[in-house]
C-alpha cells in the first residue's frame, strides 16, 4: 500500500512540474495574431463603411467647384390675344434664350476647398478607424489566448486534485490520513470545476466579440496557438510617443482636416456679402412684315441682360452666418486642443499599464513562480512522511496555480496596453 502511495504521488510531482503536456485536440486552423488583424481589416464592414464614406465625401469637391448648370429658355412674346397671329403685331416673337449663372470671384474655390478638407478629414476617419480595429482585435485575441492558458491550467488541477482524492483516500484506508482531507480535496476540486464552467462561458463571449470585428459569424470556433514570442520590447519614453503621435496620429489630422474645412467656410460666409451674376442672351425671331416705308421684313430681336442678386439682409442673414461660422472653427480648434490632451492621457496610462505588466511578468517568471513550485515539491515530499497536513498541501498547490494564471494576466495585460499604444500613437513601432 504504501507503493500505491509513493507512484500517486510521483504521478503528482510530474504533473506539478509540467513534465505531462495537457491534452487538446488538434486544430485545422490556427488564429494568430497576425492573421486576426489582417482578416479583420480585409473584411471588418464598419472599416468597409468607413472607406465608402470617405470614397463618396472625395467625389464632392469637384462637383461644388462647377459652376451650375445654364438654363435654356424657350418662349413665345407679345402675342395678340385677338387672333394669335404669328405676324400680327411687330412685337410678336418666338424667343430662344440661354443664361449661366457666375458666382462671386473666389466663391467656387472656397467651395471646393471646404470639401477637399472635409474628404481629408474622412480619409484621416478611415485610418483613426482602422487602428481601433485593430486595437480591439489585438485586444481580444490576447484576452481569448489569456482565457485558453487559464483553462489549461485548471483542467491541469483538476487532475492533480483528482491525484490529490485518491492519495488521501489511500492513506485514510490504511489509517495513515483523515476522511477531512479526502472532504477537502472534493471540495477544492469542485471549485475548479465551476471556475472551467465560467471561463468556458467567458471564452465563449469573447470569440464571439473577435468574430464580428473578424466580420465573420460569431459562432465560429477560433484556435490560437498555445506558443507566443517571449519577452517585452522595450519600448520609447512618453515624450518620444507625444512627439510621434503629433506627427502619426490620425485623428488629429483629421481635427486638423476639419479646422481648415470650418475656415473655408468662414471664408465663404465673408464671401456671401458680395453678389452673384447672372449673364443671359436670348434670340426673337419675328414674323409678318413692317409696312414698306418701314423697310418691308420685320428684322428679328437679340436680347443680352446681366443681373445680379441683392444681398440686401446684411445683419439677420449674413452677419449671422459669418459669426456661425467663426464658432464652429472656434469649437473645431477647441477640439484639437482637446484631442491633444486626450491622446497624451491615453498615451500615458497605456505606458504605465504596459511597464507595469513588465514588472509583474519579470518577478512571477523570475521569483514567485519558482518558489511556488519549490513550496509545492517540499509540501508534497513532507506530507508523503506525514510531516505537512494535507491542508497545506492542497494550499500551496492552489497558490501556485493562482500565480501562474496571474502570470498569463499579466502577459495579457502588457500586449493588451501595447495595442492601446500603438492605437494612441497611430504606429506600429513603439522602440526608442
Amino acid at each position: 500500500m504504501k507503493t500505491k502511495i509513493e507512484t500517486a504521488l510521483l504521478l503528482v510531482f510530474v504533473l506539478v512540474c509540467g513534465v505531462a503536456p495537457a491534452l487538446a485536440a488538434p486544430s485545422a486552423v490556427v488564429l494568430t495574431l497576425e492573421d486576426a488583424a489582417a482578416r479583420a481589416v480585409q473584411d471588418n464592414p464598419n472599416l468597409a463603411e468607413m472607406q465608402a464614406r470617405y470614397e463618396a465625401m472625395a467625389a464632392i469637391p469637384s462637383q461644388v467647384r462647377t459652376r451650375p448648370d445654364p438654363i435654356l429658355t424657350v418662349g413665345a412674346l407679345n402675342f395678340p390675344t385677338d387672333s394669335f397671329h404669328v405676324g400680327q403685331e411687330p412685337m410678336t416673337q418666338l424667343q430662344l434664350g440661354v443664361s449661366q449663372v457666375f458666382p462671386f470671384p473666389g466663391k467656387l474655390a472656397l467651395r471646393e476647398a471646404a470639401s477637399a478638407f472635409e474628404a481629408d478629414a474622412a480619409r484621416f476617419g478611415v485610418a483613426e478607424t482602422r487602428l481601433g480595429l485593430l486595437r480591439d482585435v489585438r485586444s481580444s485575441w490576447w484576452s481569448l489566448h489569456y482565457l485558453d492558458r487559464a483553462l489549461e491550467i485548471v483542467v491541469r488541477n483538476q487532475e492533480l486534485l483528482r491525484q490529490f482524492v485518491q492519495i488521501a483516500k489511500t492513506k485514510y484506508e490504511v489509517g495513515d490520513g483523515l476522511q477531512q482531507d479526502v472532504l477537502l480535496a472534493q471540495l477544492e476540486l469542485s471549485k475548479l470545476l465551476d471556475q472551467s464552467i465560467q471561463m468556458t462561458g467567458l471564452r465563449r463571449s469573447e470569440a464571439a466579440r473577435l468574430n464580428r470585428l473578424l466580420g465573420q459569424a460569431a459562432n465560429i470556433d477560433l484556435q490560437l496557438p498555445r506558443e507566443v514570442a517571449p519577452g517585452l520590447p522595450e519600448l520609447a519614453a512618453d515624450e518620444a510617443l507625444f512627439a510621434r503621435a503629433e506627427e502619426f496620429r490620425p485623428r488629429l489630422h483629421s481635427v486638423r482636416s476639419e479646422i481648415n474645412a470650418a475656415q473655408s467656410r468662414l471664408d465663404l460666409a465673408r464671401k456671401d456679402y458680395y453678389p452673384d451674376f447672372t449673364v443671359g442672351a436670348a434670340y426673337g425671331a419675328r414674323s409678318g412684315d413692317n409696312p414698306a416705308a418701314a423697310g418691308g421684313d420685320r428684322a428679328d430681336f437679340l436680347s443680352v441682360r446681366v443681373s445680379v442678386n441683392l444681398p440686401i439682409y446684411q445683419t439677420r442673414k449674413r452677419a449671422q452666418a459669418v459669426s456661425q461660422r467663426r464658432s464652429e472653427l472656434d469649437r473645431r480648434r477647441y477640439a484639437l486642443q482637446d484631442e491633444v490632451n486626450a491622446m497624451r492621457a491615453e498615451i500615458t496610462a497605456a505606458l504605465a499599464d504596459y511597464q507595469r505588466a513588465g514588472e509583474q511578468l519579470t518577478l512571477f517568471e523570475t521569483g514567485i513562480i519558482p518558489q511556488a513550485r519549490q513550496t509545492v515539491e517540499s509540501m508534497l515530499a513532507g506530507y508523503q512522511v506525514s510531516e505537512v497536513d494535507f491542508l497545506n498541501l492542497v494550499r500551496s498547490q492552489v497558490t501556485l496555480s493562482n500565480y501562474e494564471t496571474l502570470y498569463w494576466r499579466a502577459l495579457t495585460m502588457a500586449n493588451q496596453a501595447r495595442a492601446r499604444l500603438q492605437a494612441a500613437v497611430g504606429e506600429e513601432d513603439l522602440s526608442e
